[in-house]
């Protein structure tokens, strides 16, 4: 039986993988919402218009659609956008998910819509949804219009790989800033590459298996911060010809860049949450761990923060 499947977001970071895994399932008809029908999306399946800041537009797009995959974020800029997007661009999707018949939907959120921290081996539902920032908040309302659908909503943390923009650039930049890497680091950080983020977001969608509501998508191990910095030092970028600065220290300088301090944040507070459950679920490995998937992008990573 061939399940279509209409994915939003699918030109960016995440969604581009989920599209990709999706196209390589023959069981599966892909078409991608977009915006610009005539753009790069359009080349590679069949596509439907439509734009998330106009509700109106989205009429007739799940008409036909089986499973709706809902990668599209807004991440930044001023709130009212954040908002239009993420919020009610999600609410008025749902809305036209359900009038036409879509039966299941699923929505790749992030694990940021509970905060900073701490978390050390949180299971789904024993933290509260406290989102720290405009984005965070509206991706949480976002959750809460596909949960009240009895939709999926996937929480993943760290994403990194080829085409991030945020997670390792962010780092980089905070050890630039700081002209020497970071020791005293002990915090744990769930992540998970993006390739494999996008044959589980796919495996998700159409697994028999997995019931509704939240589940956390990250490696099951978790990386330690010490780890992280090596190897962002090692393989792409040493700051400060070896230069060392403990924690303590960093911490008590003149504050820095946003991203900069969010990322120190990070180093040392863990923001740790487990998921067994859900790899057990479905039929999909989470792939092998940091260690042996990271040298794989850091060629990508060197070239993109040596113009930056």
């Amino acid at each position: 039986m061939t399940v279509t499947l209409l994915i939003t977001g699918a030109t960016g970071f995440i969604g581009s993988r989920v599209a990709a895994a999706a196209r390589r399932r023959p069981d599966v008809r892909v078409r991608l919402l977009t915006r610009h029908p005539s753009g790069p999306a359009s080349a590679a399946a069949a596509t439907v218009h439509g734009d998330l800041t106009d509700p109106r537009s989205l009429h007739g797009s799940c008409t036909g659609v089986d499973v709706l995959v809902h990668c599209a974020s807004r991440i930044g800029g001023d709130p009212e956008g954040v908002a239009a997007v993420n919020d009610r661009g999600t609410k008025a999707l749902v809305e036209e998910a359900v009038r036409s018949g879509v039966r299941r939907i699923v929505y790749v959120s992030t694990a940021a819509v509970h905060g900073r921290g701490p978390f050390r081996g949180v299971r789904p539902g024993e933290a509260p949804i406290a989102p720290a920032s405009a984005t965070s908040a509206t991706r949480a309302a976002a959750e809460r219009h596909v949960l009240e659908a009895g939709g999926l909503v996937l929480r993943p943390h760290l994403v990194y790989g080829i085409g991030d923009r945020w997670v390792i650039p962010g780092l980089v930049g905070l050890l630039r800033e700081l002209s020497a890497t970071l020791t005293g680091c002990a915090a744990l950080q769930s992540m998970i590459d993006v390739d494999t983020l996008g044959r589980a977001t796919v495996a998700a969608a159409l697994s028999p298996s997995l019931g509704t509501g939240a589940h956390y998508v990250n490696h099951p191990d978790p990386v330690p911060a010490t780890e992280l910095l090596a190897a962002v030092s090692a393989q792409v970028e040493r700051p400060g010809d070896g230069a060392t600065i403990d924690v303590a220290t960093a911490s008590a300088r003149p504050a820095g860049s946003p991203v900069a301090r969010h990322h120190l944040g990070l180093l040392t507070v863990d923001h740790w949450f487990t998921d067994d459950a859900f790899w057990k679920t479905l039929d999909c490995s989470p792939g092998e761990g940091f260690a042996r998937t990271f040298p794989q992008a850091a060629p990508w990573y060197r070239s993109f923060l040596s113009g930056h």
